[in-house]
């Protein structure tokens, strides 16, 4: 009897001993899952600030000490230009990135989309300037696309102490004969695809979206009659490390503009990509951000 009584009690005792371990395991799973949210939480928000009198409206990723600011294009928005880049750089360690829709573009309206010559390249330059300062972030690194490419090349040249470095791709300089020729070529919408032309309409609707197209073609018709520069005079100013990446096939940035940055922006290398066009970073999406993360790696 004594036995048998000995026998159930090292079963009891093994038993509560598993029970412990288990409650120690989901004390285990709950802490981690909530530094994983709380962790989550910190690496991601949206918000808006005002700044130069527009209130702009961002997307942060990621907390790391070196931050990437990304300018869209003509009519983009952090949505339709860079979700492949926030959901990438926003996860690796040490980054952080920020995008933000332009005044008059996505989120941040009103105002309208006003445009006057190559005021609106400038602009959006010292807008991405001021919602950094208002974020607090003294220095960082520039990604732009198209025309943000134009007011990354711009914003560098501005504020040379603020840039660490310069990402920018299906960006010119000045405006050519034959850029002209290809604005024409894609003037009308009903020739885009619909993969293209949705979500823009979605965004600003059928009219306004026409309204806004016809004024951005309009606008770099006039800076072509005027001389064709845009801010050939600004790639002077630009000290930072700067990376130029072209699609080689880009139906809309020809290859001579590139090639044109890279021999007036000092500390400047170009890669292309052959069978790229106007929107490498999301079709390429992750051989860009590899190319783009080993580049800034670099610099750190």
């Amino acid at each position: 009897t004594d036995c048998g009584l000995c026998k159930m009690a090292g079963r009891i005792l093994n038993l509560s001993r598993t029970v412990l371990r288990l409650q120690s395991k989901v004390i285990g799973i709950n802490t981690t899952l909530s530094a994983t949210v709380l962790a989550s939480c910190k690496k991601m928000s949206t918000g808006r600030k005002l700044v130069n009198g527009a209130n702009l409206y961002y997307d942060i990723r990621g907390s790391g000490n070196h931050t990437l600011v990304c300018i869209p294009g003509a009519m983009g928005t952090t949505r339709s230009d860079f979700t492949p880049q926030l959901d990438y750089f926003g996860s690796r360690e040490g980054l952080q990135i920020v995008a933000f829709d332009p005044r008059g573009y996505g989120n941040s309206r009103p105002p309208q989309r006003h445009f006057s010559g190559t005021s609106s390249f400038e602009n959006d330059a010292k807008d991405a300037k001021g919602l950094m300062d208002a974020l607090g972030i003294d220095q960082f690194s520039v990604l732009g696309w198209s025309d943000g490419g134009i007011s990354g090349l711009i914003l560098a040249s501005l504020f040379p102490d603020s840039v660490k470095s310069l990402v920018i791709w299906g960006a010119n300089a000045y405006v050519a004969k034959d850029d002209i020729a290809c604005y024409s070529s894609i003037r009308d919408l009903s020739k885009w695809s619909s993969k293209m032309l949705e979500p823009l309409e979605k965004e600003y609707g059928r009219d306004g979206l026409h309204q806004l197209w016809d004024s951005w073609c309009n606008v770099l018709e006039e800076v072509y009659q005027c001389g064709g520069n845009i801010c050939k005079d600004k790639l002077i100013g630009i000290n930072c490390p700067t990376l130029i990446l072209h699609g080689m096939k880009d139906p809309m940035v020809p290859g001579y503009h590139p090639v044109y940055l890279s021999e007036n922006i000092q500390n400047s290398t170009v890669h292309n990509f052959p069978n790229g066009k106007h929107n490498i970073h999301l079709r390429y999406a992750e051989e860009f951000n590899k190319i783009v993360e080993d580049f800034l790696t670099k610099l750190d």
